[in-house]
């Protein structure tokens, strides 16, 4: 018997419990025949037009991606705009949309914890605890050799894929680093946690210009980490062979594929 839309849907529940997403969040099952058949399963970060796009030309029945298409209230899905496009395109191609989204953060093997893994910290655990303290949002740990930040920023740099916005860093090159918090995605909003503040540099995205300067501003006095700005997108994409890997063992014979396309918005960069 194929695979269903339903019985993927059940194992991505299992894989990312929908109970470990934010309450804003808006993660499952977004369009698509429960009880078609599926044989290929393709991978992305965005349901943009480009993956979108790509997920029908290489006939995949499924599109799996990390951002909710609908995570904001719409009022309308025509054509002459971009998600009522995307959802028109998969639907006549007959490829149904899951996201896996803050509940794919939280997991053991969820965005933040590929990071680490690929970083080699040790001690790894949680910035915020779930009610399970395996889980969690955000991650921290040590290094198994210290390092400078400008070798780390290097290591990231080579890690991540490519984005226009590189990797960028506030305090100085060669200063040491051994602890390490960092949350895959946004995270200026875990700047006031204990365990961000008392590691030697924090590693996210999307650091906003304010938030961002009073953190450094108040380390001046009281210590605190250095901060590392990394592609939101290129932080998450590092996620998706996991998530691939995890989905295969799980389903015999049905096919599992990555994208990829940046999405990351920036196309490039003039540097000053």
């Amino acid at each position: 018997m194929p695979v269903t839309v339903a019985e993927v849907n059940e194992l991505v529940g299992t894989l990312w419990p929908l109970d470990g997403s934010e309450s804003w969040d808006a993660p499952g099952l977004l369009s698509g025949d429960p009880n078609a058949a599926v044989s290929h399963i393709h991978l992305a970060v965005d349901a943009v037009l480009d993956t979108v796009n790509e997920a029908v030309d290489v006939g995949a029945d499924l599109l799996l991606v990390h951002h909710p298409l609908l995570l904001r209230g719409v009022t309308a899905i025509a054509e002459d705009g971009y998600k009522g496009a995307a959802l028109a395109r998969l639907i006549r191609g007959s490829c149904a949309l899951i996201a896996a989204h803050t509940n794919a953060d939280v997991v053991e093997t969820g965005t933040s914890a590929v990071i680490a893994d690929k970083l080699g910290l040790v001690d790894v655990s949680p910035l915020v605890p779930a009610a399970n303290p395996a889980r969690g949002i955000g991650r921290h740990g040590t290094l198994a050799e210290p390092t400078t930040l400008g070798r780390l920023a290097r290591q990231l740099a080579e890690l991540l894929p490519a984005t226009a916005g590189g990797v960028k860093v506030s305090g100085a090159f060669d200063q040491p680093v051994s602890s390490v918090a960092l949350c895959g995605g946004a995270g200026d909003s875990l700047l006031g946690e204990a365990q961000v503040k008392a590691a030697d540099v924090y590693i996210t995205s999307d650091l906003r210009h304010h938030p961002a300067s009073e953190f450094r501003e108040n380390a001046k006095i009281s210590a605190g980490p250095a901060l590392i700005d990394v592609s939101h997108w290129a932080s998450e994409w590092l996620w998706l062979d996991t998530a691939a890997e995890q989905l295969r063992a799980g389903l015999d014979g049905v096919t599992v594929t990555v994208s990829d396309l940046r999405t990351d918005p920036w196309d490039f960069v003039v540097v000053q």
